[in-house]
């Protein structure tokens, strides 16, 4: 079972978005792919550390596929345009959340942030695992 600090995950959390600012922000300073996917896998690691922040023993694998599923049903809600759902969508906080338009590619930077934040997990909870062994 994890038990996960909840204050480390809302600090992941701050250190995440403000990653996933910089990397559209600054876009014209990294590598062009840095600017085009890294804010959409950032998007789904926040996912994964807020969902993990709510439900704190859950294992990474089930907080892994909530985040998963959740960033793939906000992709896909894009295929459907209601006016007042798209001029949400036209606001800034709308936009980060929701976002603009499909995109396949978004499915993979989103299966990659998230398990990017599974392996980061389970790396830690090891060390915690192999530290209190060693004690």
């Amino acid at each position: 079972m994890v038990n996960r600090n909840r204050m480390w995950y809302g600090g992941l959390s701050l250190l995440t978005i403000a990653l996933g600012v910089a990397s559209r922000r600054f876009a014209p300073l990294w590598p062009a792919w840095v600017g085009t996917y890294a804010g959409d896998a950032l998007w789904a690691l926040l996912v994964f550390w807020l969902v993990g922040l709510g439900w704190p023993r859950w294992g990474s694998g089930r907080v892994g596929a909530v985040a998963l599923s959740f960033a793939f049903g906000t992709e896909f809600s894009q295929l459907y345009h209601a006016p007042w759902l798209d001029a949400l969508r036209h606001t800034w906080p709308g936009s980060l959340v929701l976002g603009q338009g499909f995109l396949w590619s978004d499915l993979l930077c989103y299966t990659l942030g998230v398990l990017a934040g599974v392996g980061l997990e389970r790396v830690w909870q090891g060390r915690k695992s192999s530290a209190v062994g060693q004690a």
